[in-house]
């Protein structure tokens, strides 16, 4: 059977469907560097996977064999996952952030005798595979895909080096569809990351919601930003390519993704709320520094009409007839530059996941006209159980359940998820799945939701992170974080405090880049994070902030004290999961004297 032969069938495995695109597609550009420096065909990216796959092979890595990876975002990341499933094994990816005992617990789990990484990693992991070597556990091989130090091998003198023996295509074609696609780890919020098992099926299954959302193929263009060892963008940005011939690009820094959006235009877009946040935040700068009175009423107004048409929408409502006049006009003569401007006017998908976004963000972009969906789900259900669709966005949820996805509510609030795109099961780990996935096959995420009555579902928040005040009264942390970060855009990290206490206070993280423009802006001297946390404007700022939130939020939710950290906290720090999560008992130890002296 020719490669050309898949073509034309609904794809049964992720290789399946990247072959079919190798002979469908074959000089349409695949892979990019920002700027196009680098540029990969379908062909060439399919002959390197031939390569890599044969030279991987004659280290021994086959089916049932599992290989880890740690990469910036690069093109070389793709060529190497990809030609691992080639071979009937399974790669998985870690965070470049992570410590070494971390890396070698995850050796241990997964039991990879193959790491493939970048040369500025390799002393970590060389560090790791000693401790695990000590822990018992033996990685064979250290693969750099540049130049790396004493110790590891080139990636280029394992594709010199293949096994003669290697069949690709019919290791390829033997993969089944409920062979390990991924090992994905949590972000061990409560304890060591658990690693997902997750199958071709899964992602398959999960991916069939994309045909809601319009034809795709090489047209669209996606880019790769946020880490490949998060479920998300692991979906979006190398999955979803396989499955639809979508040309990724490569960027390595979240500083230039802006540059990034402005240069590629995407048309399929995942971005986390922070992303969306400091977005809406530099516009508001922006247009607030207009040095023309009546272009500044004119960006205005047009938002002003923009928003409405979005709370319309949401709603279920239609506009008027002047209304809807109105909005043209507005499109026409503002909101169509703002997203020409982002570099946000091509995109048909775009999605916010991974945490909650802020309501008054949402809004902001729907009213932009950017199709903004929210996105439900959990690294266990393959990142995705609900979804908003373009044109049917509900404002405060995240959506209606994925094609083959059931989602009911517990007794106890729970949100509960059955279907084809739930994990085989944590790696290893049987207690812990049974604990997760019931014996029906409902996962139980930890969440509590609503379900309303056209079928939109509402998440209240984490299960266990509910605050309950000293009146017993419950409330969602998210929910205040949420509205303060929404008011307060200097505020990067909020962590609402009240469990047990009378009143709720808060912590506050500064957002580096947007406490600098302002220090810019009002002329401070000293412009250090520690000075800029005492800065009087800076509070000042941020009161203003506390007091609009305050404004929303319901009596007993209110912030009453604050206090701004001169810290920085970093994913994958003591503070914050790799995926940029709360670690709220960590945070509760480490700065017990501080939230201590808010209660004096």
């Amino acid at each position: 059977m020719s490669s050309s032969s898949v073509a034309g069938a609904a794809p049964r495995t992720l290789c399946e469907a990247f072959q079919a695109n190798v002979a469908r597609y074959p000089h349409e550009v695949a892979l990019r560097t920002l700027g196009g420096s680098v540029a990969i065909t379908w062909r060439e990216y399919g002959d390197r996977v031939r390569s890599i796959a044969a030279g991987l092979s004659a280290l021994g890595v086959g089916p049932g064999d599992t290989v880890a990876l740690m990469m910036t975002n690069r093109p070389e990341f793709h060529l190497c996952d990809t030609a691992v499933l080639h071979t009937g094994a399974t790669p998985f990816s870690v965070y470049n952030t992570n410590p070494v005992d971390l890396l070698a617990y995850q050796f241990g789990n997964a039991g990879n005798k193959v790491m493939i990484c970048e040369s500025q990693f390799a002393p970590q992991v060389l560090a790791a595979v000693e401790k695990a070597a000590a822990q018992g556990v033996t990685v064979d091989h250290v693969i750099c895909v540049d130049d790396g130090p004493e110790g590891t091998r080139t990636l280029a003198s394992v594709e010199a080096a293949p096994n003669p023996d290697f069949d690709f295509d019919t290791a390829w074609r033997a993969v089944d569809p409920e062979n390990l696609l991924t090992i994905v780890y949590t972000s061990g919020t409560t304890g060591p990351p658990k690693g997902v098992e997750l199958t071709h099926t899964n992602f398959i299954e999960n991916a069939r919601v994309i045909e809601e959302f319009g034809s795709s193929g090489p047209e669209d263009k996606v880019v790769s930003y946020l880490p490949d060892a998060h479920a998300a963008n692991r979906w979006f940005a190398h999955y979803l390519s396989m499955i639809t011939g979508a040309q990724i690009t490569t960027v390595s820094d979240l500083k230039i993704v802006a540059q990034a959006l402005a240069e590629v235009h995407p048309t399929v877009f995942l971005g986390v709320p922070r992303v969306w946040v400091k977005v809406k935040a530099a516009l508001d700068e922006r247009f607030a520094a207009e040095p023309s009175a009546a272009r500044r009423a004119l960006v205005d107004w047009a938002i002003r009409v923009g928003r409405k048409r979005a709370r319309a929408e949401s709603d279920g409502r239609a506009l008027s007839v002047a209304d809807s006049i109105q909005h043209r006009l507005a499109d026409r003569l503002v909101l169509r530059t703002i997203r020409e401007r982002l570099g946000l006017d091509k995109v048909r998908v775009a999605v916010s996941g991974a945490a909650p976004i802020p309501r008054d963000t949402h809004e902001f972009f729907l009213g932009l006209g950017l199709p903004l969906c929210e996105g439900y789900g959990m690294t266990e259900c393959t990142a995705g159980a609900t979804v908003g669709r373009p044109g049917r966005v509900k404002i405060g949820t995240v959506g209606t359940v994925l094609p083959g996805a059931e989602i009911r509510i517990a007794e106890d609030g729970e949100v509960l998820v059955r279907g084809k795109m739930v994990m085989r099961g944590y790696r290893n780990a049987p207690d812990k799945t049974a604990e997760t996935v019931d014996p029906d096959g409902w996962l139980h995420t930890g969440d509590v939701g609503e379900i309303d009555a056209e079928g939109f579902l509402k998440i209240v928040d984490r299960k266990k992170e509910l605050i309950i005040n000293a009146a017993g009264k419950n409330m969602s942390p998210t929910n205040i974080e949420n509205t303060i970060t929404e008011c307060t855009p200097l505020a990067g990290i909020v962590v609402a405090i009240g469990e047990a206490k009378s009143y709720n206070t808060a912590l506050i993280c500064l957002d580096p880049d947007l406490v600098a423009a302002f220090a810019e802006r009002h002329q401070l001297s000293d412009r250090s994070i520690a000075a800029l946390a005492k800065d009087p404007a800076v509070l000042a700022n941020v009161q203003e902030g506390i007091d609009a939130a305050n404004a929303k939020l319901s009596r007993v939710e209110q912030i009453k004290k604050f206090i701004v950290l001169p810290d920085v906290w970093t994913p994958g720090s003591e503070c914050l999961t790799a995926t940029g999560k709360l670690r709220r008992k960590p945070i509760a130890t480490a700065y017990a004297a501080t939230i201590d002296s808010l209660y004096a």
